[in-house]
């Protein structure tokens, strides 16, 4: 069995989320406390008790996933004797990314949670609300080819690009309002249902360069070393362990498309049959199922999966 560690992106959190692990493991209340610290801010609090509007936001949300991802791989380690390094590799599903390299090692909690907060920040000020939209494409039909001919429609219009190819049937687009319902529109016609996403920016796009710039200057002063397993990168579904590397493409996945399909197909060619998801939810686990049929997939977010885990390696 070879096994990589998956880490969850926006869209995942919700009231609640990291308690039952708070509760149970002194690794992951150290987690939370030093995030809190990090921050200046009861983000732990508002991780427990809401409101989901304020945990939603962008500069919360991002953050607060983090924590709980890292929550899960701190208490895998003290608790149960489960390293980091018992993955082959890591990956991150956009703000997880951040999450991966965290639990990794090369970047650490402090910094990743004050680098995401300023993202979550950035990514709001690079767009004024109601000018950008994504929308999900979805349905049997969708693949990369239909989301591209759609976003090529749109981007007559305006900004409009594939945004995360999550799998196949399921793949984002993102760009200016205009651009993206013009899309949809397409991409109905090539025979795919289409779902605005509630989302507060359009994210990875090139409106997003306001955002990069300002990452890039924030990532220039962060100290960043190699993770204790291999990172495959979204922006090249590739693994790498360089630090530089890391550096340049964490400012190229603000603009850049999340390869989440190539990603997973990339590790299950090379090897891995079982992917485990630590963090909040079970998004990538089930498209870890849809992309690696053969392999196996588990959320990690509850004392009982990580102990049910722990006793399976």
């Amino acid at each position: 069995m070879t096994l990589a560690f998956l880490f969850p992106g926006q869209g995942s959190q919700a009231v609640g989320m990291g308690q039952e692990l708070a509760e149970a493991f002194g690794a992951a209340r150290e987690v939370f406390q030093e995030v809190d610290e990090a921050l200046g801010q009861k983000l732990s609090a508002l991780m427990r008790d809401g409101p989901e509007e304020q945990l939603t936001l962008t500069e919360n949300a991002q953050p607060a996933l983090m924590a709980v991802s890292v929550a899960v791989m701190r208490a895998l380690e003290k608790e149960f004797g489960v390293p980091v390094e018992k993955a082959a590799f890591v990956a991150g599903h956009s703000l997880g990314e951040y999450s991966a390299l965290a639990a990794a090692g090369a970047i650490s909690l402090s910094d990743t949670a004050r680098l995401l907060k300023r993202r979550g920040q950035a990514m709001q000020r690079a767009v004024p609300v109601g000018q950008g939209a994504m929308a999900s494409l979805i349905g049997p039909k969708t693949d990369i080819a239909l989301a591209e001919e759609a976003a090529r429609a749109g981007s007559e219009v305006g900004v409009c690009v594939v945004a995360n190819d999550n799998n196949q049937g399921n793949v984002v687009i993102s760009g200016d309002k205009a651009a993206v319902d013009r899309a949809i529109e397409k991409a109905k016609e090539l025979g795919a249902r289409a779902i605005p996403l509630n989302v507060s920016a359009p994210f990875h796009c090139p409106l997003m360069q306001p955002a990069a710039d300002e990452m890039a200057e924030a990532l220039a002063a962060a100290t960043i070393v190699a993770p204790r397993a291999p990172l495959v990168a979204n922006v090249v579904a590739r693994p790498t362990n360089d630090p530089e590397a890391i550096r340049r493409m964490l400012v190229e996945q603000v603009t850049g498309r999340v390869r989440w399909r190539e990603t997973v197909t990339w590790m299950a060619g090379n090897g891995v049959t079982r992917f485990a998801e630590a963090g909040a939810g079970k998004v990538l686990s089930g498209m870890a199922k849809r992309i690696a049929p053969d392999a196996e997939a588990v959320p990690l977010n509850t004392p009982a999966d990580l102990d049910a885990f722990a006793g399976s390696l």
